[in-house]
């Protein structure tokens, strides 16, 4: 990723819900980006006696998800620490129970998908240098009359059963 931002929202009465919706502004490349929530935090005017919920909304190969990230109640938990990735927009917070406030915090990464393919075609150069770079191990005797395990690496060990002089 070639840039990165602070990505801040809160939920609470009134604002029970927040989209992350990036734009893809044409700057003469098209441009990726990622949303990573690191944590869920419990304000501290929440009412004691409630809990908070917030559920995330996104889509999946096959359809939308919607499913809770995060359980808040003051005097039991106040924070959530999570490492949660999006890649796809949009994605939306909803505080789907509770008056809030939590407040959500993590990074909107920004990346170029044009770099994203050079750096895949220098692994894909790499590989094939690295494949050609490889040979198996030899399975003949080495130069003491040693051969090598049956996995092709050290020599098998000496017979040390030999007479000395």
């Amino acid at each position: 990723m070639a840039d990165e931002y602070f990505y801040g929202a809160t939920l609470k009465e009134g604002t029970k819900y927040v989209t992350w919706d990036p734009e893809n502004k044409s700057d003469g490349f098209p441009r990726t980006h990622k949303l990573v929530i690191k944590q869920c935090i419990l304000g501290h005017e929440a009412a004691g006696d409630e809990y908070n919920v917030v559920q995330v909304e996104t889509m999946t190969i096959r359809d939308t998800l919607r499913i809770p990230i995060a359980v808040l109640k003051v005097g039991e938990t106040r924070q959530c620490r999570m490492d949660l990735e999006f890649s796809d927009a949009p994605v939306t917070f909803t505080l789907i129970e509770g008056k809030g406030p939590v407040h959500i915090h993590g990074q909107h990464l920004l990346g170029s998908l044009v770099e994203e393919f050079e750096d895949m075609e220098e692994m894909e150069e790499e590989d094939e240098d690295g494949a050609s770079a490889k040979k198996k191990p030899k399975l003949t005797n080495n130069s003491k009359g040693n051969k090598p395990a049956a996995g092709g690496g050290a020599p098998a060990p000496k017979n040390d059963n030999r007479k000395r002089k």
